[in-house]
Order: C-alpha cells, then sequence, then structure tokens
C-alpha cells in the first residue's frame, strides 16, 4: 500500500468515526478560546473546561483579565497546573491585547505568537478553531499517531505539522486534526494500546 493510499484509507476511517468533531475546549469567542488554550498546556480539556467559567465569571472580559491581580488569576486556574506561569501569561497577554490591538485578539500567526505564552500550537489552535484559518495544531498526541501510522518520521512537532500538511488536502486540515485527536482518545491511547484492535494500527 502506498502512502497515498494509506492517507486515503485513515481519511475515510476518520470520517467515518468521526465525521463532526465538536472543539474540545468551551469558549464563547476567540479571546476565551485563547485563554482556554493556554490553560490546557499540560492539562486535561476537561478541568480547563471546569475552571473557564470560575474565570471568566470574576474577570468577564480582556479588559478584566487586563487589570487583573497576577496572584487572584493564579489561585482561580490553579487546578490547571503550572499557574504561576500561566497567571502572568493571562494577564499579560490580555494587556498586550488591550493596548496593542484595541483588545481584540489578533488574526495572524505573527501577532498570536508575540503574546506570552503563546506558542505555535496555540496559535494553531485560535487560528483554526476561532478565525477558521487552515491550520494543522500538532500536540504530542498527534505527533504519536502520525509516527505509529507511518505518516511522518519527524523528531519534532514542527516536522510532523509540515509532513502531515503535505498529505492532507489544506481545506480538510481543521477537520483532520480534531478527528486525530478523537481517535488517539478513544482507540490509540499512549499506553495500554493495543494495536490488533485498533481500526488503524491494526492494518496500517
Amino acid at each position: 500500500m502506498t502512502r497515498k493510499e494509506r492517507v486515503q484509507k485513515i481519511e475515510k476511517i476518520l470520517d467515518a468515526l468521526f465525521p463532526h468533531p465538536p472543539i474540545p475546549l468551551d469558549h464563547m469567542d476567540p479571546f476565551s478560546l485563547l485563554v482556554a488554550t493556554v490553560l490546557s498546556a499540560q492539562c486535561t480539556d476537561v478541568r480547563v473546561n471546569q475552571v473557564t467559567p470560575l474565570l471568566f465569571e470574576k474577570y468577564t472580559d480582556v479588559y478584566a483579565l487586563a487589570n487583573a491581580d497576577v496572584d487572584s488569576v493564579r489561585d482561580v486556574i490553579r487546578p490547571c497546573g503550572l499557574s504561576p506561569s500561566k497567571s502572568k501569561a493571562l494577564v499579560g497577554l490580555s494587556n498586550i491585547i488591550v493596548n496593542q490591538h484595541d483588545g481584540v485578539v489578533p488574526q495572524s500567526f505573527e501577532q498570536l505568537e508575540a503574546l506570552p505564552g503563546v506558542g505555535h500550537k496555540t496559535a494553531s489552535v485560535v487560528m483554526a478553531q476561532g478565525f477558521g484559518v487552515p491550520a494543522f495544531p500538532v500536540d504530542t498526541h498527534i505527533h504519536r499517531l502520525a509516527a505509529r501510522w507511518k505518516l511522518s518520521r519527524g523528531t519534532s512537532v514542527v516536522q510532523t505539522e509540515a509532513d502531515l500538511k503535505k498529505l492532507f488536502k489544506q481545506a480538510d486540515w481543521n477537520k483532520r486534526h480534531l478527528q486525530i485527536i478523537y481517535f488517539g482518545r478513544a482507540y490509540c491511547p499512549a499506553r495500554g494500546h493495543v494495536p490488533s484492535e485498533c481500526p488503524i494500527c491494526s492494518w496500517v
């Protein structure tokens, strides 16, 4: 089986199992998505979705968070882990959005990645899920599955992202990365994985 044929078969399986994958992080707008994505670093989406309502109940918008006390923010987001750095990042990025972007989340990778606590993966999530711009956010889970499925030999998420963008149609990027995430959780976990029982690893 050629790589192209393997990709086509993987696409059919993903479309059959997850035809309309929902965005895993609850949000109301691009700013709340940005905040949730920053909080999701080394934290589960479930935990983030439990914390963000509490955060936005106390700080209702970017202006409130820009003026927030870092230690108070830290107390709210503590369950997400890494709260000292995340609280500084959230207050810092809110200040920049208010002072440099008129309170509106910027719609470019360059401007997003210039914000505190925002790397390329976070920027990609916001561009894809917040603004509908084609992007292929690659986290450690997608990186792992791409290797398992022989779609990439990348030693870094940067290389894996480049490889996946070449294999999948740009119009499908935003859907595909979500499908792979959900597939990994349901059928292809990091631990306790049984390849013979996996809809993809059993034949790839």
